[in-house]
């Protein structure tokens, strides 16, 4: 890769990346570390096909970014850090394989804390945990907090209510259209808020299946046939739940929107500073709120779990999320610069802040009391 290639500028700005291979079972993962600043890196794994390595790198880079971001404007103790496995979760995933996975993170020596994203499950985490102290996202019948996409969904309504004091006056999206674009473990249980809300939904997912158990517990939504007829739609606000790169150029001149807040990872496929993606959401009058200050509810769970899972405090901490996003959208508009912007502005303010050095070192590794280790 030539310096000018993007992944090459990211892996630049990182702290720590580190693949495996480990033969016996084929595993293939990297782990990165944007910054532990604020302390040991968090973030989930992702289990996923990609059609080559270098994919994987970019894809790893950019969410261990914004997991720094997200970990930063959540006011957690922690630093960003990602991880993928190589492979389709349906074929490949092994309790060998998970438990060759869970060794790399201890190799790490707390360094990196990981849980549940794309392709991996609670189930999952209770088995990488056999071979680390620092797994977290794990079921309750195990010490762990369970399904952190209760409150990812919670989060993400909670960024929504106050995007909507911000521009309508009232924290609510009742009356509301509302176009959510993924129904998965997160998308699904959005859906329910904003229907006890009193919105109105429309909903899509590549998964038929998806769009099936919403309409059956939910037969007034409406359901389209993909992201494209969705994102042309006359809705009020419309939310990105499924994977990153929703937000391209193409996409942004057929909203018809007054506000995007949604639960995916990395939104926005234009990140420049002049011209990017976010002003040219700005810039057509539609109100952009960071996918990384709203979706940080699963985090704060997990992370809460590291100390003894407590659900009305992590799910009291996620509520903070509605306040979160209210100075930031109030920072953007008295400064005249785009949400992204200043939500950007707030967590590097943080991180910079931070730790001398700017690096957590494991010596002090936290012996959390939910490891269940075997070496």
């Amino acid at each position: 890769m030539s310096s000018a290639d993007p992944v090459s500028e990211l892996l630049d700005t990182h702290e720590q990346v580190a693949f495996w291979h480990d033969r016996e079972t084929g595993l293939r993962a990297i782990i990165a570390l944007y910054s532990t600043a604020l302390g040991p890196g968090l973030g989930g794994t992702r289990f996923h096909p990609y059609a080559s390595a270098d994919d994987a790198l970019d894809d790893v880079l950019n969410l261990s970014r914004g997991m720094a971001y997200k970990n930063a404007m959540a006011g957690l103790p922690h630093g960003g850090g990602k991880a993928v496995i190589i492979g389709d979760p349906t074929t490949d995933k092994t309790p060998e394989l998970l438990r060759a996975y869970g060794r790399f993170v201890e190799s790490l020596g707390g360094r990196y804390v990981t849980a549940c994203d794309v392709g991996t499950y609670v189930a999952d985490m209770d088995v990488v945990a056999q071979t680390t102290r620092f797994a977290t996202g794990r079921s309750e019948a195990m010490g762990g907090a369970g399904d952190s996409s209760v409150l990812t969904a919670y989060g993400v309504f909670q960024g929504m209510r106050a995007s909507a004091e911000h521009l309508w006056g009232r924290p609510t999206m009742r009356g509301r259209r509302v176009g959510v674009a993924g129904v998965g473990k997160v998308g699904h249980r959005l859906v329910d808020l904003l229907v006890e809300d009193g919105a109105a939904v429309v909903v899509t997912d590549v998964v038929l299946a998806a769009s099936k158990a919403v309409l059956t517990a939910h037969p007034e939504v409406e359901v389209v046939s993909d992201a494209l007829a969705l994102s042309g739609l006359d809705l009020d606000v419309y939310s990105p739940c499924a994977l990153g790169g929703a937000l391209d150029d193409a996409t942004i001149d057929r909203l018809q929107v007054g506000v995007v807040c949604g639960a995916a990872n990395n939104q926005l496929v234009d990140v420049s500073d002049e011209g990017g993606s976010a002003d040219r959401l700005q810039a057509r009058g539609i109100l952009y709120v960071p996918d990384f200050v709203v979706n940080s509810g699963g985090v704060i769970q997990v992370a809460d779990e590291l100390h003894g899972f407590d659900f009305e405090r992590a799910r009291a901490r996620t509520a903070g999320i509605f306040a979160t996003t209210l100075e930031v959208l109030r920072m953007a508009t008295e400064h005249g610069t785009t949400p992204a912007a200043a939500a950007d502005h707030v967590a590097e303010q943080r991180m910079a802040a931070a730790r001398p050095g700017g690096v957590w070192l494991p010596d002090s590794a936290p012996q959390f009391s939910a490891a269940t280790a075997r070496r």
